[in-house]
């Protein structure tokens, strides 16, 4: 199964305001393992940042200047994502943004190039309701190294929510192996040693007929039919 952890970075809170994808960061999990494959650009966005988006994650209108906009590297990132179920921490901000910048490509909305989209966060929720459950919080939790997140990056925090996810979803992990990993069935194996030959005792008529009286008498010392004369084959129900 292949799945990509999913992160953005912007330039304020509301694409309806028109603001938009500045960075774009997707790890790649295939059968539970992090494979190292990933996808990440920063992206020009035409426009100025916010001064509450460039706290979190200290990106710049200079630093952006001269990078590719979004509908450069749209071909590319729909190629890395194509297929796979996405894993998204607060799933409907990150997917807006992404579907707005689709959309101004002339593209499809995300949910049509992938199998399907899982916000971690409300997985985090059911699993610990009441608690935090920013990347932060699910990092400490689950003793996951976040002491380099100063400051919000897509790439860091997919992998950072790559660990968590995976640590949250552990129990998974035994049920996915016994299906990948189950053992096929082979005629001539050496076991390292002699099997002993199989010795199959046969029952004669008369030990049948002496089983089935002894059986009898204990149904009718009980009053009621012994339990196993129930399965009887020669009776017929």
């Amino acid at each position: 199964m292949r799945q990509i952890v999913l992160d953005t970075e912007t330039t304020g809170l509301d694409q309806q305001l028109g603001h938009r994808v500045i960075e774009v960061a997707c790890v790649e999990v295939i059968n539970r393992k992090i494979t190292g494959g990933h996808f990440q650009r920063y992206i020009n966005p035409e426009r100025e940042i916010d001064d509450g988006a460039k706290k979190v994650h200290g990106l710049t209108e200079i630093f952006l200047s001269d990078k590719p906009k979004f509908n450069e590297i749209v071909d590319e990132f729909l190629g890395f994502i194509a297929g796979s179920e996405l894993i998204i921490h607060n799933a409907p901000f990150d997917v807006a943004f992404l579907n707005n910048e689709l959309s101004l490509c002339k593209r499809e909305g995300l949910t049509l190039h992938v199998e399907s989209i899982l916000d971690s966060l409300v997985l985090a929720k059911t699993m610990y309701p009441g608690k935090r459950n920013s990347l932060d919080a699910l990092c400490d939790r689950h003793k996951i190294d976040n002491s380099r997140r100063s400051l919000h990056g897509a790439l860091l925090d997919s992998r950072l929510l790559a660990e968590c996810y995976l640590s949250m979803t552990r129990g998974q992990e035994s049920l996915l192996i016994a299906e990948i990993d189950e053992p096929s069935y082979q005629e001539d194996v050496d076991l390292g040693y002699d099997v002993p030959e199989l010795i199959v005792a046969s029952v004669s008529e008369e030990e049948l007929s002496a089983h089935k009286t002894y059986l009898q008498n204990l149904s009718n010392e009980n009053s009621r039919d012994c339990i196993w004369m129930c399965g009887d084959s020669s009776e017929e129900g």
